[in-house]
């Protein structure tokens, strides 16, 4: 443990600060972990990926972290405001390195990739133009909770490193491996050679519970979630083998998508469980 860092201005202050910028982020391949649930999932999890560790002392001796297996120093409130992306942190905020998936990873081009892998995947989280970071990082801890296998952001999707949607996984970064970068052309390709069924989630589509029924999720699947506003444009709809829409019952005009997605999601674990 360092001595005290108490000057909000100080140039370590500042280059933790500026990773709330994508660019500084391309370019460090470092990223914000903020609050005691996110650190301690990094610690238990991916320990080798932590950088630094700044904590005041009283978070410090609240959360158990004196002893955390990083370079750690203690700053007074102001300075960790400095740092924080939110504007009310809880006392800890530390700085990762990267950590991103190759899709040849999560969709290899051989069965030999597979069996080095463990077998094909059940579930796969496929993210077109996802743009709100909340929703990025809630399906991705909704995929997490789901037992899915991987997360794919294409290019035209939010970073998945970004504060937002970091805080939003609270941890689950640390536990599905995440794919970034590539086209959803490519990642429907992939999967489809492997023996997916491409699912598309979209309002023109058919009952959730109807293609339940027909048994199209017992199998492994990729689910294809698009743009918050636009939802997928029809090019997009052409790529996958179904489309399917969770049914509204109520009254409500429609459903968020970060919320229709952990539907779509547990359902598909529902069926290989039930399977």
């Amino acid at each position: 443990m360092s001595d005290l860092l108490e000057n909000p201005r100080a140039g370590r202050v500042k280059a933790v600060a500026a990773l709330s910028k994508k660019d500084v982020r391309a370019d460090t391949g470092l990223f914000l972990l903020e609050g005691p649930q996110a650190v301690r999932e990094a610690i238990e999890y991916r320990p080798e990926l932590l950088r630094e560790l700044y904590v005041t002392p009283t978070a410090a001796a609240r959360y158990a972290l004196d002893d955390a297996p990083v370079d750690t120093w203690f700053v007074t409130e102001q300075v960790l405001e400095a740092m924080a992306d939110t504007v009310t942190p809880q006392g800890v905020v530390a700085v990762c390195q990267q950590f991103p998936t190759s899709v040849k990873d999560v969709f290899p081009d051989t069965a030999d990739g597979l069996e080095a892998r463990g077998g094909l995947p059940g579930i796969v989280a496929i993210l077109e133009e996802v743009r709100d970071p909340g929703n990025a990082g809630t399906i991705i801890r909704a995929a997490d909770a789901a037992g899915a296998d991987a997360v794919v952001l294409t290019g035209r999707s939010v970073d998945p490193y970004n504060p937002k949607v970091v805080r939003s996984t609270t941890g689950s970064l640390f536990h599905v491996p995440v794919s970034v970068g590539v086209t959803l052309a490519d990642a429907v390709s992939r999967a489809r050679g492997l023996g997916y069924t491409i699912l598309a989630a979209d309002v023109s589509g058919d009952d959730l519970p109807v293609v339940r029924a027909e048994g199209m999720l017992d199998g492994p699947t990729a689910w294809v979630f698009g743009n918050e506003a636009r939802g997928l444009t029809a090019e997009d709809l052409a790529l996958v083998d179904r489309a399917v829409k969770v049914p509204i019952y109520g009254k409500a005009e429609s459903m968020n998508l970060a919320t229709a997605a952990s539907v779509c999601l547990y359902e598909s674990a529902f069926a290989h469980r039930t399977a």
